[in-house]
């Protein structure tokens, strides 16, 4: 049987599929890939509660629409991207290991070294589409100290579990964590 889960966001609703980490936790599975009305929306609404800033980074890949997004919409016409693997146009790679709630195995995050300079002394702001565990956040936040950025604030669409306690994150909306069942933890 499939489980859905409907939320509100940006002013929009959809129904997001309930899906199995474990036996013992699902989650809400959010992707704004493909969804322009959706990106937009939650572009909109980060950037009127965005601190002000110098640059937006986030981590590849789904945050990568969003970043795009507020980039446009703000008129900077440049964001920064952490890859999950150095690149060959990429040269004095920093590089962070992450750990995240929707993958089986250990991360990295790179930067490239021109755009760890882009960010020297400037005020970022970190995206990303959902704040969970956190451990993106703080693989992102290791990359933009290394790199002597100022982070300004962090932001996602969306803080699921413990994510939505936390105070120094801004948010659209919570997303709940779900048992087996479908029921709300």
């Amino acid at each position: 049987m499939d489980m859905y889960y409907r939320i509100k966001v940006a002013g929009l609703e959809r129904d997001l599929p309930v899906c199995p980490i474990n036996d013992d936790l699902y989650i809400a599975g959010f992707v704004i890939f493909g969804d322009v009305e959706l990106t937009a929306a939650c572009a909109r609404d980060l950037l009127k509660l965005a601190p002000e800033h110098d640059v937006i980074i986030t981590a590849e890949s789904k945050g990568i629409p969003l970043a795009h997004e507020m980039a446009r919409q703000e008129g900077t016409n440049k964001y920064l991207l952490a890859r999950k693997a150095p690149k060959l146009y990429m040269k004095d790679v920093f590089t962070v290991e992450v750990d995240s709630i929707t993958t089986d195995h250990k991360q990295i995050l790179c930067l490239d070294g021109k755009d760890a300079e882009l960010m020297k002394n400037k005020r970022v702001l970190i995206v990303d589409d959902v704040i969970s565990t956190g451990e993106s956040l703080r693989a992102l936040e290791k990359l933009v100290n290394a790199a002597g950025g100022n982070i300004v604030g962090k932001m996602a669409i969306l803080a699921e579990g413990d994510a939505q306690g936390r105070d120094d994150i801004i948010y659209l909306e919570k997303l709940p964590l779900f048992n087996s069942d479908g029921t709300q933890k």
